[in-house]
C-alpha cells in the first residue's frame, strides 16, 4: 500500500491522474484563512454599504408604528397586512446582507478549487469515525498541532493589527458621550470600517502565504514512488508486453490477408530473391496498378512460392522491385514516377496471357 511506504522513497513528483483522482476524493490543496478572508470582506461591505442601506428600509418600516400609531388600522384584516407589510420590508432588508455572506462563502471555495462535488465522500459513513481512540490520534496529529500554532500567530498578529488600530481612540473614548447618537453611530460604523479593512489586508497576506504552504504539504504528500509511476503508466497505456502481443498479432493478421491477395495478383517484380512485390491491374477499374502484396527476404519468398502455386508470372527487374519496395504502399496505387517501367512489365505479362491491356 503506498501509505505503508516509506516518505523517502517518495522521489517522484506527482502525475496528472493522481492528482485528478485525489481531487474526485475531494483531497485538494486549500487553506482556511480565505474563507475568513472572503467573509471579512463581506462584512467590510456590508458595514460600509448595505447595512445603512438595510437599517434605512427598516427604519422606515418601523416609523409608522412609532409616529402615527393611533392612525393605524388594526381592526380585522387591517392588523394582518401590516405585519405583513412590516415583514416583507423586514425580509428585504436582511435578505441581501444574508446572500452576500453565501455567496462570500461560496467564493472562497470556487476560487481555491474551483467547482467541485464529490458524492462519495459527501455521503460515505465511517464506523471508524465513531472510534474514540482514533479521533484522540487525529486530533493529537502533527497537522493539527500545525494548525493550533498557525491559529495562535494568525490570533497574536490580528490582535496586534486592532490594538494599532485603536489607539488613538484609547485617550479619547470619553469624547462619544457629548456626540449626537446620529454622530456616534456614523463615527461607529467609520471605526468598523476602518477595522475590518485592516483585518482584510493582515488576512489576505495570512491567507496567500498560508496557500502556498497547504499546496506544498499537498504536493509533498502526494509525490509517488518510481514503481507507482511505472504502475500507473502500465494502466494508462497498458503492459508493454501486452501490447507488443497485439501488435503482432495485428501484424501477423495483416501478413495472412495480403498472402490471400498473391494470386489475384497480375504479375510478381522479384530481385529476384531479397525482394518481392505483387501487382494488379484492371483497365476498366483502375486507373494504375496496384500494389496487393510485397516483403523482403523470408516473406519475399513466401510471395515468390504463393505466385508459383497459383500460376501468377514472376519477373525479375531488381531495380523496379527495389524502387517500389522503397516507395509504393499496400493497397494503393503505384508512384507515378514508376508507371512506365511498370507498364511495361504488366503489358509483357498481358501478352504472354493474350490479355488485353491499356496503358
Amino acid at each position: 500500500m503506498a501509505e505503508d511506504q516509506d516518505p523517502d522513497s517518495k522521489t517522484e513528483d506527482p502525475t496528472g491522474k493522481r492528482l485528478e483522482d485525489a481531487r474526485g476524493k475531494g483531497q485538494v490543496p486549500k487553506t482556511q484563512e480565505l474563507n475568513h478572508l472572503f467573509i471579512l470582506a463581506a462584512g467590510l461591505i456590508l458595514v460600509t454599504a448595505v447595512l445603512p442601506w438595510s437599517f434605512a428600509i427598516i427604519s422606515r418600516s418601523l416609523r409608522p408604528f412609532i409616529e402615527q400609531a393611533h392612525a393605524m388600522d388594526v381592526e380585522g384584516s387591517g392588523l394582518g397586512r401590516l405585519l405583513l407589510d412590516l415583514l416583507a420590508a423586514v425580509g428585504l432588508a436582511l435578505s441581501v446582507p444574508f446572500a452576500i455572506l453565501v455567496v462570500a462563502v461560496f467564493a472562497a471555495s470556487y476560487v481555491q478549487v474551483g467547482w467541485m462535488w464529490t458524492p462519495e465522500n459527501a455521503f460515505k459513513f465511517s464506523f471508524e469515525r465513531l472510534n474514540p481512540l482514533s479521533a484522540l490520534q487525529h486530533k493529537f496529529s502533527m497537522k493539527n498541532l500545525v494548525e493550533f500554532l498557525k491559529a495562535l500567530a494568525k490570533l497574536t498578529v490580528v490582535s496586534v493589527v486592532v490594538a494599532w488600530l485603536l489607539r488613538p481612540l484609547w485617550g479619547s473614548v470619553d469624547h462619544f458621550i457629548a456626540m449626537p447618537l446620529v454622530d456616534v453611530v456614523l463615527e461607529t460604523k467609520a471605526l468598523a470600517a476602518r477595522l475590518l479593512f485592516g483585518v482584510v489586508v493582515v488576512l489576505l497576506l495570512l491567507a496567500g502565504g498560508d496557500y502556498l504552504y497547504q499546496r506544498f504539504a499537498f504536493l509533498k504528500q502526494m509525490r509517488m514512488t518510481k514503481q507507482e509511476v511505472k504502475d500507473e503508466f502500465k494502466q494508462q497505456e497498458g503492459d508493454p508486453l501486452i501490447k507488443g502481443k497485439i501488435r503482432q498479432l495485428r501484424m501477423e493478421r495483416a501478413k495472412n490477408r495480403m498472402m490471400q491477395a498473391v494470386p489475384t495478383a497480375d504479375v510478381v517484380v522479384t530481385n529476384p530473391t531479397h525482394y518481392a512485390v505483387a501487382l494488379k491491374y484492371d483497365g476498366s477499374a483502375m486507373s494504375a496498378p496496384v500494389v496487393v502484396a510485397m516483403g523482403v527476404d523470408n516473406v519475399a519468398f513466401r510471395i515468390r512460392e504463393i505466385a508459383e502455386e497459383n500460376d501468377v508470372p514472376i519477373v525479375e527487374n531488381p531495380p523496379l522491385a527495389r524502387a517500389l519496395y522503397a516507395t509504393a504502399e499496400i493497397n494503393e496505387e503505384i508512384p507515378a514516377d514508376q508507371y512506365k517501367a511498370v507498364a511495361q512489365v504488366i503489358s509483357y505479362v498481358f501478352k504472354l496471357k493474350r490479355k488485353p491491356f491499356s496503358s
